[in-house]
C-alpha cells in the first residue's frame, strides 16, 4: 500500500527529531531503576511482547442512543477498515490483530480479505457474533431474546449464525468466537429468569459443539443495556457458572465497562484466574456505566490493578494468556487517534505492574504490614514508564509519538479525499 510506505517514510523522519530526547530520558529512567535491581531492557522487551486486538467497528466514529456524528475519511467496509488498523499498527507495533464483527463485516470472499489483512501485516483475533441487531430482510426477530428466545425458530436463527460466524473465522485464521447477547427483560414478570438461562446453555451447546478443536468460546456478560432490568449474562459468576457447563474451551471475557460503578473487577480478574476461566478481555472505561470511553481516561488506576494481578499470576505460572482487545465507542475524536492512546495506556499499566517489587508485596501482605503493601504498589504506579513505552515502539519500528506522527502525515486528511463524508447522522453506537 502506497500510503502505508509513505507512512513508514514519514514515521522515521519524525522520530529522527525525537530520538536524542527519548534516548536520554532513557538512561535516566534505567539508572533510576538499576538503583532498584530492575533492568530497565528486560522490561522494555517484555512491553514490545505484549500485543492486542484493534476492533474493527473502532475506527468508524460510534455515537450514543441520541445521534452520531460522522467525520470525514471514515472507512465505508471492511477494506476501509483494515486500512485503518494497519496505520494504527504501523505506528504503534503492539495491535497486529483485528477482530472482526458480523454480519457488519461480511465479506463476499473470506480467502480475499485474508490475503488483504495478510498484505496489511494484520491477522485476525476473535470473531464476534451480532444477534442483538435484526439485519435488513430477516423475518424473524431478536427483539425480545436471540439464544434465549422462547420461540424455538429464533434461537435457532441465532444459533446458525453464531455457526456461520465460525466458518467465517475458519477462513480468517482466527481461533475464538466471542458471544454477547442483548436478552433480558425491561419489566418483572416478563421473562421467566430460569427458563431463559436453560434456553440460553442449550443454545450455547450446540454453537460450543460446532467449534474447531483449537478454538476458544469467550462468554461476555454485561450488566445491563438494552436490557434494563434483568440480563440473562449479567454478571462474572453467571458467564463462569455457563463456561464450567459447557466446557473446557469456553472461558470468560471481561469487558471492563460492563460492572456496576462500584464493582470490584480486578478481583474478579483474580477470580477467573483461580479457576482457570479467564478467556480475554475488552478494554475501555467508563464514569457512569458502558460508557467505552478510551482505556485509561477515567481510572488508570483501576486498569493498572487489573495488570497488577494478571502480572502476578504469570509469575505464578499459572496464567494462561488471555486474549486482549480494545472495544470502544469513538464519540467525539478521530478513532485512530483515541486507539492509538488506548493502546498506550495499556501498556502503560503492563509496564507499571512490572516494576511491582512482587516478593516484598508478598512478605508485606503475608505479615499484614497494610502501610508497607500499599506503598510497595503505588511505587510501580506512580513511576514514569512513558520512555520505556516509546522506546518499545521505537525499536519495534513504530512511532515515538503517534499521535504527533500520524498528524503530521496527513493521512485523515487523504482519507477524506478518498471516502466522501457520510451525510446521513444516526443514532446508535456502531
Amino acid at each position: 500500500m502506497d500510503h502505508l510506505a509513505r507512512l513508514e517514510a514519514q514515521v522515521a523522519d519524525h522520530n529522527r527529531t525525537l530520538l536524542p530526547d527519548l534516548q536520554s530520558a532513557y538512561q535516566a529512567l534505567g539508572a533510576n531503576l538499576a538503583r532498584a535491581d530492575i533492568d530497565i531492557d528486560r522490561i522494555t522487551l517484555l512491553v514490545q511482547s505484549f500485543k492486542m486486538a484493534i476492533p474493527s467497528w473502532g475506527v468508524g466514529v460510534g455515537g450514543t442512543r441520541f445521534a452520531r456524528f460522522p467525520i470525514a475519511g471514515e472507512p465505508r467496509n471492511v477494506d476501509e477498515k483494515l486500512q485503518d488498523c494497519a496505520v494504527i499498527q504501523r505506528l504503534v507495533r503492539c495491535t497486529p490483530l483485528v477482530s472482526l464483527h458480523f454480519p457488519w463485516d461480511k465479506a463476499a470472499d473470506f480467502r480475499t480479505l485474508k490475503q488483504l489483512g495478510d498484505s496489511l501485516g494484520l491477522g485476525f483475533d476473535a470473531v464476534n457474533s451480532n444477534t442483538f441487531q435484526d439485519p435488513p430482510g430477516q423475518t424473524l426477530s431478536y427483539k425480545f431474546g436471540s439464544l434465549s428466545h422462547s420461540d424455538a425458530a429464533v434461537r435457532d436463527l441465532a444459533i446458525a449464525h453464531n455457526i456461520e460466524c465460525i466458518h467465517h473465522g475458519e477462513q480468517l485464521g482466527s481461533k475464538a468466537l466471542t458471544v454477547w447477547i442483548a436478552d433480558g427483560a425491561n419489566f418483572p414478570g416478563q421473562q421467566h429468569m430460569r427458563k431463559a438461562l436453560d434456553r440460553y446453555l442449550d443454545s450455547m451447546a450446540k454453537i460450543y459443539a460446532a467449534l474447531p478443536a483449537d478454538w476458544t468460546l469467550l462468554l461476555e456478560h454485561k450488566l445491563y443495556e438494552p436490557a434494563f432490568y434483568a440480563t440473562v449474562i449479567a454478571d462474572w459468576g453467571t458467564s463462569f457458572a455457563c463456561a464450567q457447563m459447557l466446557g473446557e474451551k469456553a472461558r470468560c471475557l471481561v469487558d471492563l465497562g460492563h460492572h456496576a460503578p462500584t464493582t470490584n473487577i480486578e478481583m474478579i480478574v483474580a477470580r477467573l484466574i483461580q479457576f482457570s476461566k479467564l478467556g480475554g478481555f475488552h478494554f475501555n472505561d467508563s464514569k457512569y456505566g458502558d460508557d467505552d470511553l478510551d482505556s485509561g481516561s477515567i481510572d488508570p488506576f483501576r486498569l493498572f490493578l487489573v495488570f497488577n494481578e494478571l502480572v502476578d499470576a504469570d509469575s505464578a505460572g499459572i496464567l494462561a494468556p488471555p486474549a486482549y482487545m480494545m472495544d470502544q465507542s469513538h464519540n467525539i475524536t478521530d478513532p485512530i487517534e483515541s486507539l492509538m492512546m488506548s493502546s498506550r495506556e495499556i501498556l502503560r499499566a503492563y509496564a507499571q505492574a512490572l516494576l511491582v517489587d512482587r516478593p516484598a508485596l508478598h512478605a508485606h501482605q503475608d505479615s499484614n504490614d497494610v502501610v508497607m503493601a500499599v506503598e510497595t504498589l503505588r511505587k510501580g504506579f506512580q513511576t514514569d514508564v512513558g520512555p520505556i513505552l516509546a522506546m518499545a515502539r521505537y525499536r519495534l519500528g513504530g512511532a515515538i509519538d503517534p499521535v504527533g506522527a500520524y498528524r503530521h502525515s496527513g493521512y485523515r486528511a487523504k482519507m477524506t479525499e478518498l471516502r466522501p463524508k457520510a451525510m446521513i447522522a444516526g443514532a446508535g453506537i456502531v
